[in-house]
């Protein structure tokens, strides 16, 4: 995997990922940003919903569940003093699919968390992850 970082101007980096795809990150305006994208520690978080949630509805379609929609809301909690680490992060799936199975919801969820999705494993290196689901019924 690449990635590249260019600065462009203020407080304003785009990065351009090994796929070609590129995101805008910028400051907060108290530091000089525009607020015209997300935070870098946003995009982390980010990053860890989208492993987490590619990982979900892959294995839910891959065992023929009735997956329709799948949405992660995340909390996270950081240091008061630099290096402000992430220290606690809690993830909240609300997936949804007529007749969707509970066990199954819970099994993705889980290996997800446990197996698969390494922005999970390696965050849990340094902070304190815990999630929870909802089966949504449709």
């Amino acid at each position: 995997m690449r990635a590249t970082v260019k600065w462009v101007g203020d407080a304003a980096f785009d990065g351009t990922a090994g796929s070609g795809h590129t995101v805008r990150m910028d400051g907060p305006p108290d530091l000089g940003g525009q607020d015209s994208g997300v935070r870098p520690m946003e995009m982390l978080l980010l990053g860890l919903g989208g492993c987490s949630a590619f990982d979900v509805v892959h294995i839910l379609q891959r065992g023929r569940h009735p997956v329709s929609d799948c949405v992660v809301e995340i909390e996270a909690e950081r240091a008061e003093t630099p290096p402000k680490v992430f220290t606690r992060i809690h993830m909240h799936y609300r997936v949804s699919g007529d007749g969707l199975k509970d066990a199954a919801v819970r099994r993705a969820v889980d290996l997800s968390a446990e197996k698969y999705c390494s922005a999970s494993i390696m965050l849990a290196q340094v902070a304190e992850l815990s999630h929870d689901y909802e089966v949504v019924g449709t």
